[in-house]
């Protein structure tokens, strides 16, 4: 391994990744591993989103405030009474970056020194007119490209926006002092998963949309998980604008356009959760004809090839399944494809997806909506979990499993869960779907007994009987 900064070899690549995240990490190592010369170019952080600002910080606050949070749920029990607070956030916080340092060094940088044909090359990189790739100015000789810039907190277009000091979700999950009340604008998966953070850690938490709670889930399923935050404490205001946002002497304070009227909320912190937009803006890629949405994401095929020859781009600079995995698995056929042709498609018509609230709401496959507007004749069946003996025995009945089928042909198209443990039995739906199994083979099949998992099986039971009426192991 080599290690350049801000001067890049003049020696040939086979491969140049652009990007050093969860997906640039994942390409050039794939590419590596099948015999490529690759020059991996990172700028600013080693690492990208996901270990530094996304899924590890936010996943370790999220566990540290449901251990504050479960000690007063423990209340559930007769007999049983704990509590527990937090009483130096500072200390949370310094735990929790200790953990992304361990993790950003064991799983990034040190993984480099394991590979010889890969150099490590850090600096700014852009294409040319002429159609060559630049690193800080210094041109970069290399047979194919593959981009995998990621993606930024995106800032909506909101009247007095950049005289606030605004929050962002790399932020949000950075302030060492809780604040007394937090203002979060979208209310999508990063808004949703934050509010509940702080709202448990003793903060007045507003969340304001114009669309709702997580607009793309199951409404079932939206509507009920709105209904607990509310229980947890947390306002949800859906607005039809978001007129203007000014500094006051104690914080900040926005103005609404409402179905009911003007609205004007206060709070010390405001958060923008409104999506991320892809980086894509200093690569100049008009220059070379390479082709980008209207999101801003980088155009590719299912090959993962953008619009011009050579050039390769797969996780979020794409615009589109913004999950690490995605990006990961996306990166892996990029490289393969850019180092022995393209013959790896990409496909996500099974990709599972979660949200880490409490309860987790996790889904794969079509919703009910998505398979109708297909002009698919479809049934569903709808399980609520005080159905489930897990639930029952852990005397936490929040949630509901949805699975959606083919009415035609029986077979599964979509499972949405909404639970305390959702997220560890979505997979089994996924194995499900991608099997082409009919429900009736899901519900004959043999499930542990008292596991939040064994409700897929009911659930697709339910399609054709009362579970209601089967003894507790009868199924």
């Amino acid at each position: 391994m080599s290690l350049c900064r801000n001067s890049p070899s003049q020696d040939i690549y086979d491969v140049a990744v652009i990007g050093a995240g969860s997906a640039g990490f994942s390409a050039a190592i794939t590419a590596a591993d099948e015999g490529a010369r690759v020059a991996l170019i990172g700028y600013d952080t080693i690492g990208g989103t996901c270990v530094n600002v996304g899924c590890i910080p936010s996943k370790a606050l999220i566990r540290a405030a449901e251990a504050v949070h479960n000690a007063a749920a423990a209340r559930r029990f007769d007999g049983v009474e704990a509590s527990a607070s937090i009483i130096d956030w500072r200390a949370v916080m310094a735990q929790k970056k200790s953990l992304v340092e361990a993790l950003r060094q064991a799983k990034y940088v040190d993984v480099l020194s394991g590979y010889d044909t890969l150099s490590y090359l850090e600096g700014r990189a852009a294409f040319t007119e002429g159609g060559a790739l630049v690193v800080d100015g210094k041109q970069l000789n290399a047979g194919k490209i593959i981009i995998t810039t990621g993606s930024s907190p995106h800032v909506p277009a909101i009247s007095g926006i950049d005289a606030v000091p605004y929050l962002t979700s790399t932020t949000a999950l950075e302030m060492e002092q809780l604040p007394a009340s937090l203002l979060i604008i979208g209310a999508g998966y990063i808004g949703a998963e934050i509010a509940q953070i702080y709202v448990r850690a003793g903060v007045d938490v507003t969340m304001v949309s114009r669309r709702g709670l997580l607009p793309e889930a199951e409404p079932e399923i939206s509507a009920a998980l709105t209904t607990y935050l509310e229980f947890e404490g947390i306002e949800f205001i859906t607005c039809t604008e978001y007129k203007h946002i000014s500094n006051t002497g104690s914080g900040v304070q926005l103005s609404l356009i409402c179905a009911e009227g003007d609205r004007t909320l206060q709070g010390e912190r405001i958060l923008l959760a409104t999506g991320r937009s892809p980086n894509t803006r200093s690569l100049d890629l008009a220059s070379v004809g390479i082709r980008q949405s209207e999101n801003t994401g980088i155009q590719v095929d299912n090959h993962m090839r953008t619009s011009r020859d050579g050039v390769y781009a797969a996780g979020d600079v794409t615009g589109t399944d913004q999950f690490v995995y995605m990006a990961a698995y996306g990166a892996r056929i990029a490289a393969r494809n850019a180092v022995n042709g393209n013959v790896l498609t990409y496909d996500n018509t099974v990709m599972p997806a979660v949200v880490f609230t409490d309860p987790q709401v996790a889904s794969v496959g079509l919703t009910e909506a998505a398979a109708i507007s297909r002009g698919i004749a479809v049934r569903t069946s709808t399980l609520t979990l005080d159905n489930v003996p897990r639930a029952l025995a852990a005397r936490d009945t929040r949630g509901l499993i949805k699975l959606v089928a083919d009415g035609d042909t029986s077979k599964l198209l979509g499972a949405h869960i909404l639970a305390p443990e959702g997220a560890d039995s979505i997979q089994t739906a996924a194995v499900a779907i991608k099997a082409g199994m009919t429900y009736q083979q899901l519900g004959e099949m043999i499930f542990p007994y008292l596991t939040t998992v064994e409700g897929l099986k009911l659930a697709a039971q339910t399609f054709d009987m009362d579970v209601k009426k089967l003894s507790c192991c009868a199924g």
